[in-house]
Order: structure tokens, then sequence, then C-alpha cells
């Protein structure tokens, strides 16, 4: 992973923050759209990149389901939460981590949301097989343990793939993990002053093919190589917004 990249582009955004509100808004707007649609999609929502807006924008879309409606209404939701949370800076806990849970499944699966998994989960399609749910308290205070120990030293961008990356190897609920995890990678880099990342639905199948190899093989390097990609791409919406070129960078 190429930081010293990564920080440069950072560095050139910082000296142009903070930004006009205005400015902030449509960014915010616009990438809480793409972000909803896109990881909502990646789960199997059917709702087009437009019907996501209109559902947002209050609207029923005809044809669709309610938990569809609900699903694009709780990830807008949750992500103001990620918004709010990264603006305190705080150490991820696993009271955050529940938080963002809790708003995935509102409505849907109230029973869950919010609570770590009672049951075994398999990963549809997946080798990669989640721990025992009754190991489930001591794998996440050795993920706790681990994000605060060596988690800490590592660069901002690494940690926060890595952050998705043990999740998924622990599942920790019954459902709406995929879209909690991409929640709290993004929540790593907004604490870390990165823009977030969107997974793009097109290319889901290298994205599981690159946790697999993460989770089956200890191999991050295609997923860490995605993240960086993403990285870059997530801040052309504001070089655009600022009227600057990419050229040089």
């Amino acid at each position: 992973m190429n930081t010293e990249m990564l920080d440069t582009l950072k560095a050139r955004l910082d000296a142009h923050r903070p930004l006009a509100p205005e400015v902030v808004k449509n960014l915010r707007e616009d990438l809480a759209l793409r972000w909803t649609y896109n990881s909502n999609a990646i789960e199997g929502n059917t709702l087009t990149l437009q019907e996501t807006k209109v559902v947002l924008e209050g609207i029923t879309v005809g044809g669709k389901s309610i938990a569809e409606h609900l699903e694009a209404i709780n990830h807008a939701q949750a992500i103001n939460l990620v918004y709010d949370l990264a603006e305190q800076g705080d150490s991820l806990s696993v009271r955050a981590i529940k938080d963002i849970h809790s708003l995935v499944l509102k409505g849907i699966d109230d029973r869950n949301a919010g609570l770590f998994r009672t049951v075994n989960v398999t990963i549809s399609g997946a080798e990669h097989v989640p721990p025992d749910f009754l190991n489930l308290q001591d794998e996440m205070g050795r993920f706790m343990a681990s994000y605060k120990g060596e988690g800490a030293n590592l660069h901002v961008v690494e940690r926060a793939a890595r952050v998705h990356v043990d999740f998924v190897k622990i599942h920790p609920f019954a459902d709406g993990n995929g879209r909690t995890f991409r929640l709290l990678m993004n929540l790593e880099l907004m604490k870390g002053g990165f823009p977030p990342v969107v997974f793009q639905t097109s290319e889901r199948l290298a994205y599981y093919e690159a946790l697999e190899g993460a989770c089956v093989e200890s191999d991050c390097d295609s997923f860490l190589e995605m993240t960086e990609r993403l990285v870059v791409d997530s801040f052309k919406p504001y070089w655009f917004a600022l009227g600057l070129s990419e050229e040089g960078l």
C-alpha cells in the first residue's frame, strides 16, 4: 500500500479545509446516496440508484418491498451516526458497533438489531466459516485488543481495511453484517481525515474474492489494493467540487 501517496492526497484536501458549507452539504448528500445504494445492492437490495434517491426523499416506490425501503432509510440514518461518531473521534467501541448495527436492522429484524448472534451462521458461497457463537465474546475481545494494540500503529487506511476483514472473519451478527462492516471501515477512515469509500456493486465478485482470500488464506493483498484504489477514487468528488485538477497526483 502506497501510504505516502495516500497521505499526499489527504494533505492536498486538508489545505482546502474547512470547505464551504454548501460544498460539504452537496458532497455529503451525493456520497450518502451512492454509499447507500451500492452497499445495499451488494447485499441483494433491488432498488436502483434513482429509486434509492426517491426513497431517501420520502417517496414510496411501487413494486418494492417494505424491507427494501427500510434498508435504504436505515442505511442513510446509520451514515449520519457514523458522521457523528467520526466527529467525536473516539476509539472504536463495542457500543458503537452495536448502535450502528441496530440502525441497519431497525424495523426489519428488531429481535436481532444491535445484538451479537446466538446462533451459528455460514456465509453463502464462501469457504470461510465464522466462529461458533459461544466463542463470540472471546473473538470480540481479541479483536478489540488487536485494534487498540498493533492496529493503533497501522496507517489509518490499512487499519480501516483490516477492521473490515476482521469483522468478516468474526461475523458477529445474525444478519446485516456486510452493511455494518462497510460502515465501520468508513468510520475508521473518516476519523483519520480520509473520505469514506464506496464499494461498487459492479465489483461485488472481486470484493467477495478479496475478502475470501483475506479470511481463508490470510492474504490481504488484494483487499488492500482494492481499498487503496477506492480511497484514491474517494478524493475525486472533492477535486471536482474545488475545481482542482487530478493531473500530477
